[in-house]
């Protein structure tokens, strides 16, 4: 890692995203105060990791990688474990581990040890000690690794409604996860952030974003190649054979696409105008549209773009 330096304030959820060795997990490992720093410092609000560790960490509910947890336990022994070593006692710690319980669905598996657990179930054990003393601050390292759709929905759905009163970061590589659940996406490579900003905002610098594509039936389309080109640009329009399940039977058809030149935009090339056009060349040649979008931008093409770039630089 080298000059990793952010802030986390309560109401945002930052995903943490990266490929694989990008330093995801060590710098989650950090901020939790699960390894020191060779350098700098880590701030849980006014308090400073490295002199007051214990007083941070009470600030701090942690979802590590994996999910690690003692197999030996039942889960409620492990949730009633952590509420005591957490600070918890009595009654206060019944009621934290039943309203775990009944948050994260972990009835049928209350009595059971770790150990027996499916990973999604391991996950969820792993999300509910991390929330047992209802911490400000949630660092959770791929909370819905292993789950499946249904699972996926809830944890997401869970972290959406405490969102507001705390700070969140997670760490993920699915994407659709940055558009669900982030406010705000950090992107890692080589050990440096490349990127800082809204889902909407890293969107933006997608080759995609703003590119209208409209499909059309049959293959007509090919032959007006020398048209769009002079209209649009050849560097701008690309031309694929697509298909749509509009019947029973596949109908062949081309997708169109215009790609922004957005330092052009506003000078009769907006999405807008491109859309108009391309609809006025279909009526005028008798095409029959099966679609048309604006795309708002592709991560992954963002994704993909700036962690190659980062390594291509190391």
């Amino acid at each position: 890692m080298a000059g990793l330096s952010f802030a986390v304030g309560r109401g945002e959820v930052l995903g943490l995203l990266g490929p694989n060795g990008a330093g995801k997990s060590t710098t989650m490992k950090i901020i939790a105060g699960f390894l020191a720093p060779s350098a700098g410092t880590v701030h849980v609000g006014d308090v400073d990791m490295s002199r007051q560790p214990i007083i941070a960490k009470r600030q701090i509910g942690y979802l590590a990688e994996g999910a690690p947890a003692y197999q030996e336990m039942t889960t409620l022994g492990f949730l009633r474990f952590v509420a005591a070593a957490r600070g918890l006692k009595g009654a206060h710690i019944d009621r934290a581990v039943r309203r775990m319980v009944e948050l994260i669905h972990l009835e049928q598996v209350i009595h059971q040890t770790i150990e027996t657990l499916s990973k999604g179930f391991r996950r969820r054990v792993g999300l509910a000690q991390a929330l047992l003393h209802d911490a400000p601050i949630l660092i959770l390292d791929e909370p819905t690794d292993g789950l499946d759709p249904n699972q996926k929905y809830e944890v997401r759905s869970l972290i959406r409604d405490m969102a507001a009163d705390k700070a969140i970061v997670l760490s993920t590589h699915l994407l659709e996860e940055v558009d669900a659940l982030c406010t705000r996406a950090l992107v890692v490579a080589a050990g440096r952030i490349v990127a800082d900003g809204t889902p909407l905002a890293l969107r933006a610098r997608s080759r995609w974003h703003n590119a209208v594509t409209m499909i059309v039936e049959g293959e007509a389309a090919e032959t007006l190649r020398p048209h769009l080109n002079a209209q649009f640009g050849d560097q701008r329009v690309e031309i694929q054979p697509t298909s749509l399940e509009v019947t029973a039977t596949p109908v062949p058809a081309m997708a169109i696409t215009v790609f922004a030149a957005p330092d052009e935009l506003g000078k009769g090339l907006s999405p807008q105008h491109v859309a108009e056009a391309l609809q006025s060349m279909g009526r005028n040649q008798g095409w029959r549209t099966l679609g048309l979008y604006v795309d708002p931008g592709r991560l992954d093409d963002v994704f993909r773009d700036l962690t190659i770039r980062a390594q291509e630089r190391t």
